[in-house]
């Protein structure tokens, strides 16, 4: 669960973001200083570095569009498109059918 510095940071990050206006830790310090709001330190600086070079806007767009994403994949999961995430279907894997002879191994109980 986040705590109330985490979220005041990105709370900070979205009015910044809402704005176009770059975030950094000093951008993030003066609407925590605005809004009378006191965190840790470090949460500024590391939301700032965390955010770097990220299109926030995309990603917030596509929170919900993709399926099956992997835990540090955030980039490349929001580049699917959901036109395209629906035309995939799960590929099925044909299991091979055993015989009754597979299945004993060679050896049966009533033989």
């Amino acid at each position: 669960m986040a705590s109330n510095d985490e979220l005041a940071c990105v709370y900070s990050a979205l009015i910044l973001q809402d704005d176009e206006i770059a975030i950094t830790a000093e951008k993030i310090n003066t609407i925590l200083k605005a809004a009378n709001v006191s965190v840790e330190p470090y949460w500024p600086g590391l939301f700032s570095k965390a955010l770097e070079g990220l299109d926030l806007k995309q990603l917030i767009a596509n929170v919900g569009s993709s399926v099956g994403a992997s835990p540090g994949g955030a980039a490349t999961a929001s580049s699917v498109a959901p036109a395209e995430a629906a035309k995939e279907e799960p590929k099925k894997e044909e299991e091979p059918e055993e015989s009754e002879e597979d299945d004993d191994m060679g050896f049966g109980l009533f033989d």
